[in-house]
C-alpha cells in the first residue's frame, strides 16, 4: 500500500481564509549555541489543508479529538469538475454522478480545479482561489445528506460557494461579476439565488448532520480524478478543536501507485514538486470568459 498527498504545500505565503490570521513563524533559539534549531508558530486553524470540525459552526457538536479514525479514513471518489464549471458557477450532484460513482457512505473530493490558483502554481492567483470558485446550491446538500457522505473535500478556499459567504459583502468589485454571471444564467439576483436561508449552508446545515469537510486540498490530486481510492484525513488530536490543519491522502496499491508514478513523470510538475495538468486551467479560463462574455 502506497500513499498519494492530497495537501498544498504550507509557509508563510499560504494564504488563510479572508481575515483569518496567516502563519508567522519565528526561530526562538539557534544551533549556535544553543545546540537545536526551535521555531514557534502562530496561525489560524484555516490555513493550508485543514479540515473543519462540527463546532466550528454547530456548538454541540464534537471537537476535531471527538472524531474516529474510522470516520477519518474510508473509500471515497475523487470527481474533476474543471470541465463544467468556471468563475462563480454553480455545481450540482448530477454533475459529480456523471463523472465517478458515488456510494453511500463515502467520502466525496472535490476536484474544481482551483488548486491551481493556489500560491504553490506558477498560475497562482490568490483573489481567483478564495473569491471566484464554484460552489454547490442547496440540492448539493440534501443529496449529500441523503448520501451519508462521511466528509467532503474541496481543492478551493471554502465548501461554499464564496458568494454565499460574507466575502459577497468584502469584494464589492468581485460581487458585481458575479451578480453578471448569476443573472445570465439563472435569471436571479444573488440575493435571490443565495438568499439569508440558505446562507453558508455547506457548514450550517451539514455539520448538524455530521458532514464536516476539509479545504484547500491539492497535492497531486490531478493524478486521481474521476476514480475512487481509499481516502484519509489526519488532523490533530485537538481536544475543542474547532478545525485543524492536517494531511490528506489517498491509499493506493502497490501496482496503481507505479503506474500512478509513471503518470507523473509525464506531467508537469509544481516547484515542490507536484504533478498537475495545464489543460484544467484552459479549460477554467475557457469557461469563466464565457460566464462574462
Amino acid at each position: 500500500m502506497k500513499t498519494i498527498d492530497l495537501t498544498i504545500p504550507l509557509g508563510i505565503a499560504t494564504p488563510p481564509w479572508p481575515t483569518y490570521e496567516p502563519l508567522q513563524v519565528k526561530y526562538f533559539k539557534r544551533l549556535a549555541p544553543n545546540g537545536a534549531n526551535g521555531q514557534l508558530l502562530t496561525h489560524s486553524n484555516h490555513i493550508g489543508t485543514h479540515l473543519d470540525g462540527e463546532i466550528h459552526f454547530y456548538t454541540p457538536g464534537k471537537d476535531i479529538a471527538g472524531l474516529e479514525m474510522d470516520f477519518l479514513v474510508n473509500e471515497g471518489a475523487i470527481v474533476d469538475l474543471s470541465d463544467v464549471t468556471g468563475d462563480y458557477d454553480v455545481y450540482t450532484s448530477e454533475m459529480v454522478e456523471e463523472r465517478v460513482d458515488v456510494k453511500e457512505g463515502d467520502i466525496l473530493i472535490i476536484h474544481t480545479g482551483y488548486h491551481h490558483f493556489g500560491w504553490d502554481h506558477n498560475t497562482a492567483d490568490e483573489i481567483r482561489y478564495m473569491v471566484k470558485h464554484p460552489g454547490p446550491d442547496r440540492e448539493f446538500v440534501k443529496w449529500a445528506i441523503s448520501k451519508k457522505l462521511r466528509w467532503i473535500g474541496v481543492d478551493c478556499g471554502s465548501a461554499d460557494h464564496p458568494m454565499n459567504t460574507i466575502i459577497r459583502d468584502w469584494m464589492p468589485r468581485q460581487t458585481k461579476e458575479a451578480e453578471y454571471v448569476f443573472q445570465k444564467k439563472f435569471g436571479k439576483t444573488l440575493e435571490e439565488f443565495y438568499s439569508d436561508d440558505k446562507y453558508q449552508m455547506m457548514h450550517i446545515e451539514m455539520f448538524p448532520d455530521g458532514i464536516i469537510h476539509a479545504e484547500c486540498l491539492g497535492g497531486d490530486i490531478d493524478l486521481l480524478l474521476n476514480q475512487r481510492a481509499t481516502l484519509g484525513f489526519f488532523p490533530w488530536r485537538f481536544v475543542d478543536g474547532e478545525a485543524s490543519i492536517g494531511r490528506c491522502v489517498a491509499f493506493v496499491d502497490d501496482d496503481r501507485y507505479e503506474k500512478l508514478m509513471a503518470k507523473k513523470a509525464e506531467m508537469a510538475t509544481t516547484h515542490f514538486g507536484d504533478a498537475y495538468d495545464p489543460n484544467h486551467v484552459e479549460s477554467l479560463n475557457k469557461l469563466s470568459l464565457a460566464n462574462m462574455a
